[in-house]
């Protein structure tokens, strides 16, 4: 298979027909190759991404590890090949990345040290945010609209924000639905948009503890899955204020925690 820039790659293969045949034909897929994120020089991270806004995950990486806080915290971001240098304040203490050592970012939390380390980090969301149900039951189209990759390879993760008082949607891509989360969290660090107290994230795929954790370090307020959440992540959401929703498959869908951020005129017993 062969790599382009945009992150899907192509070659032969053999497919079998509805009729039982065999056919030689062109297909793409998404393409995942590992990516090194580096501090200061020094290599903290690698995880297996597909290329594209490398930059914008490193950067909200480093954000959901409590390493930075904000756009200020960043002296200047460096693209290589299959590495992005971040250059930060070298005051900044690095505690957050001493827990893990060089790690691989795919592995998520682990353990309940890393948790308890996570809570102490980030406060509570602190959002007076309101959701209808009709935005909810909107973003999952809305969502598959956008993953244009996905259509060209259905092997791709989306993750997006939408801003609660417009209509705009920031959305990204990657074979893995932590580095889409990373990748839209990092551009809106850029944007100098956090917290971003007035979004709601969606992902594809399940919410799971870490997808929690990461809006936390962003201050969003409601994360919402077309698939099912995990134990941790619905404890972890009701403990940091965090409202998540989860089978949100219209017309139906689950609420696990902090329902106050619903329009529940219409709840039925």
């Amino acid at each position: 298979m062969k790599s382009s820039s945009d992150g899907i790659g192509g070659g032969s293969i053999v497919r079998r027909k509805a009729d039982g045949g065999f056919e030689c034909v062109t297909d793409e897929v998404a393409v995942e190759d590992p990516l090194e994120i580096r501090i200061n020089g020094k290599s903290v991270a690698i995880t297996m991404r597909t290329p594209g806004n490398d930059d914008e995950l490193a950067a909200g990486f480093l954000l959901s590890e409590g390493v930075i806080r904000s756009r200020g915290d960043l002296r200047g971001v460096r693209q290589n090949a299959g590495s992005v240098d971040v250059a930060i304040d070298s005051d900044l203490q690095l505690d957050a990345m001493k827990r893990f050592g060089t790690i691989s970012s795919s592995c998520g939390l682990c353990g309940k040290t890393s948790i308890d380390a996570i809570r102490t980090q980030f406060p509570a969301i602190d959002s007076d945010a309101k959701i209808t149900s009709e935005q909810l039951l909107a973003m999952p189209d809305r969502l598959r609209k956008e993953q244009a990759n996905f259509d060209r390879t259905g092997g791709l993760h989306g993750a997006a924000l939408f801003e609660l008082t417009n209509d705009s949607v920031v959305l990204r891509e990657d074979v893995g639905r932590h580095n889409a989360v990373d990748k839209v969290i990092g551009r809106a660090l850029f944007d100098d948009r956090l917290p971003l107290r007035d979004y709601a994230l969606m992902v594809s795929g399940r919410a799971s503890l870490e997808i929690v954790q990461k809006a936390l370090a962003a201050g969003v307020p409601i994360v919402a899955s077309v698939s099912a959440p995990s134990s941790l992540a619905i404890n972890f959401a009701r403990e940091t204020g965090i409202t998540l929703i989860g089978f949100l498959r219209p017309p139906t869908f689950n609420i696990y925690s902090h329902v106050e951020r619903l329009d529940t005129s219409r709840l039925s017993s």
